[in-house]
């Protein structure tokens, strides 16, 4: 079977999918947003598509428990089985060893360099968003008020 070339696809579906989210900002601009997978900032774009491109990166939240985050690619043998297509990798260590292994999964692996700051940008996002406040009445300040 051949594969369609992403250029194609892109110019298909660049100004209607069920993805896309149109809002009108000032004057005449409009800003172009799309919730589809595998777009890690959500723009109406080439680059970040994730239906457009054979190569993909994916940062998601995981357990709430354990705080994980799953760190998925695409494999881009596998384009015509959909339930094989992702390389999921749970990262479930301190923030900076997760961001260490993003690095290495996607710029220094030669997989995507070009959304290595996405990456990252994304998995801060994910992160911080895993995070629980903590709960509780603070404590009082004990030093005498000055009055």
């Amino acid at each position: 079977m051949a594969t369609v070339p992403g250029q194609l696809i892109w110019e298909i579906v660049k100004k209607n999918n069920s993805f896309l989210v149109k809002q009108f900002g000032r004057g005449t601009a409009s800003l172009e947003f799309s919730k589809e997978p595998n777009n890690l900032y959500n723009l109406n774009s080439y680059k970040h598509s994730g239906l457009a491109n054979k190569k993909t990166v994916t940062i998601q939240a995981g357990d709430k428990k354990d705080q994980s985050v799953v760190l998925a690619t695409t494999k881009t043998k596998k384009q015509n089985k959909p339930s094989a297509l992702l390389h999921k990798s749970v990262l479930k260590k301190e923030f900076r060893r997760m961001a260490k292994a993003v690095e290495n999964q996607v710029g220094d692996n030669y997989y995507r360099p070009d959304l290595k700051k996405a990456a990252l940008a994304r998995l801060s996002a994910v992160q911080r968003s895993l995070k629980v406040a903590k709960s509780g009445v603070k404590k009082r300040n004990r030093q005498a008020l000055k009055h």
